[in-house]
């Protein structure tokens, strides 16, 4: 292994370990620190339950959302890809808010999942096709169409809360600004199946999206069949956004914020790239929510929310660096 190859290994090891332990004390935040070893009395037991659940649920989306985002940047050549900003979280949005509108979780465990899985992938593919020209796309026109979409998708969410029932209403306006509140375990374990099972797929794929970096033509030449595995792990970003949106709703950036990080700390190969990446993520949820309960107390600010007001600015720098030609 090269010099820079094992100084990233060992920067991927550190990661994981101090991501594991900032998980663990994760669970002492809520609306108020509250030290790890005081919530394992019984007093505190039930307490402990619920950030347990809180921070498993933060964990699988932001890892979720974090492994989506570097596929669809280097699937798409576009730095600045992530589910949100394409407008999958939107897609996905609708289509989960439609499927607990007509009562999706009472008829079926993964309805949620499967309708917001339908709205990613025609997301996708509407926004990719508003971006082609006879050149293919560019990471402007691809932005500019996903935030287009997500505003029209958006305006379709708006509605459907408009012409919900009361009762109903502040829980879906609550899901849409994000929440990692647990309204039903079998959910959460039916989409950790899933996404689990999509995320160990897509990083047996890492030799082949290592190749696609450079390009369709020299990922060709290496004996990658482009178009297939394009197909494939997509198929798979997207269902990893839409499963994480009809669990815990619209979160954004994190599949931006996370992806870039880690390919600052452990370079562009993505056997190092994609874990790096989804714990990075879990402990930026994690902690984004936590302290989104904390700092305004007793006011919860929506996670989502605060991810929005965290990686906007991001975004916006990604985007200048971007202008002059700059990748990190």
């Amino acid at each position: 292994m090269s010099r820079p190859g094992q100084l990233y290994s060992r920067r991927l090891g550190i990661i994981l370990l101090l991501g594991v332990c900032l998980l663990i004390t994760g669970v002492a935040l809520g609306n108020m620190w509250r030290t790890p070893w005081v919530l394992l009395t019984e007093e505190w037991a039930a307490v402990l339950e619920i950030r347990l659940w809180r921070v498993a649920v933060g964990a699988l989306a932001g890892a979720s959302l974090a492994i989506s985002g570097s596929i669809l940047q280097a699937v798409l050549r576009n730095p600045l890809a992530e589910p949100y900003v394409l407008g999958l979280s939107a897609g996905a949005g609708l289509g989960t808010a439609l499927a607990i509108i007509a009562g999706g979780l009472a008829v079926s465990l993964l309805l949620l999942p499967a309708a917001g899985f339908l709205g990613a992938v025609l997301s996708l593919a509407v926004v990719y096709q508003l971006a082609r020209t006879a050149r293919g796309t560019t990471p402007h026109t691809l932005i500019l169409a996903g935030v287009v979409w997500g505003a029209m998708t958006g305006s379709l969410l708006m509605f459907l809360v408009s012409q919900s029932s009361a009762a109903g209403l502040h829980a879906l306006l609550w899901w849409l600004l994000g929440d990692l509140q647990v309204f039903d375990t079998r959910l959460v374990i039916g989409v950790a199946v899933v996404n689990g099972s999509a995320a160990v797929i897509l990083f047996g794929y890492s030799r082949r999206l290592n190749a696609m970096l450079l390009g369709d033509e020299g990922a060709a030449h290496v004996g990658v069949a482009v178009e297939r595995t394009k197909v494939i792990v997509l198929g798979l970003a997207t269902l990893l956004a839409a499963a994480t949106v009809s669990v815990c709703g619209i979160i954004s950036f994190v599949g931006l914020i996370a992806p870039h990080t880690a390919r600052s700390l452990v370079g562009a190969d993505h056997h190092r790239l994609l874990p790096a990446s989804a714990m990075l993520g879990a402990v930026f949820l994690v902690w984004a929510d936590g302290i989104g309960r904390m700092i305004l107390f007793p006011v919860e600010i929506p996670v989502g929310v605060f991810t929005a007001l965290v990686g906007g600015p991001f975004f916006l720098l990604l985007l200048r660096r971007h202008q002059r030609g700059v990748w990190t």
